[in-house]
C-alpha cells in the first residue's frame, strides 16, 4: 500500500498532515507534480517530477495506482480513474470518493464545466481552505488509513 498525491496545488497544511501520517504509519508516500517539491528527509517520503503539462501528473498517478492504494486529489476525473482501478481516493477537503459516488461527482463536474463554458454560470473555483476543511481531511485520512492498515485474520493488513 502506498499514498499517491496529486501535489501541484496541494495546500501546505494538507501536505504536512500527509507527511506526519506516512512517517507515523510507515507508509510510502509519493508526491507527483509538474514542479520540483521538497520533502523532509524520511525513507517514506518521495517526490516525482513529471513533465509540466495538463494531466501529466494525473496520468502518472493513474498508471501507478494499484488496488488498495490511497490517492489524494481534488481532480474528479483522476479520482474516477483510480477508484475504477480499485484504489481509494480522498480530496484535500476530506471527501472520500468511492464506486457509489464517483460517477455522480463526475457527471456534476462535467455539467458545471458545460454551464461555465456556455456562460450560464460565471465565477467558480473552490473556496479557500478553512481550518474546518483541514480537520475534515485529517479525520478522513485517519479513518481511511486505519481501514487500509487494519490487520486481517492471519496477521496481514487489508491492503
Amino acid at each position: 500500500m502506498q499514498i499517491l498525491v496529486d501535489a501541484d496545488a496541494l495546500p501546505g497544511a494538507i501536505r504536512e498532515l500527509l507527511f506526519r501520517a506516512a512517517i507515523r504509519r510507515e507508509i510510502p508516500l509519493l508526491l507527483v507534480a509538474g514542479k520540483p517539491l521538497r520533502v523532509p528527509a524520511s525513507p517514506y517520503l518521495h517526490t516525482l517530477q513529471v513533465t509540466a503539462g495538463p494531466d501529466e501528473a494525473d496520468d502518472r498517478i493513474a498508471a501507478l495506482a494499484q488496488p488498495g492504494d490511497l490517492i489524494i486529489t481534488s481532480d474528479i476525473p483522476l479520482a474516477d480513474r483510480v477508484v475504477t482501478r480499485g484504489a481509494i481516493a480522498i480530496s484535500p477537503r476530506g471527501e472520500r470518493f468511492h464506486p457509489d459516488n464517483i460517477k455522480h461527482r463526475l457527471a456534476m463536474r462535467d455539467l458545471l464545466t458545460q454551464l461555465r463554458d456556455t456562460g450560464e454560470v460565471t465565477g467558480g473555483g473552490p473556496s479557500a481552505m478553512t481550518p474546518k476543511d483541514v480537520q475534515a481531511f485529517a479525520n478522513q485520512l485517519d479513518r481511511t488509513l486505519a481501514q487500509l492498515t487494519r490487520p486481517k485474520p492471519g496477521g496481514q493488513s487489508e491492503a
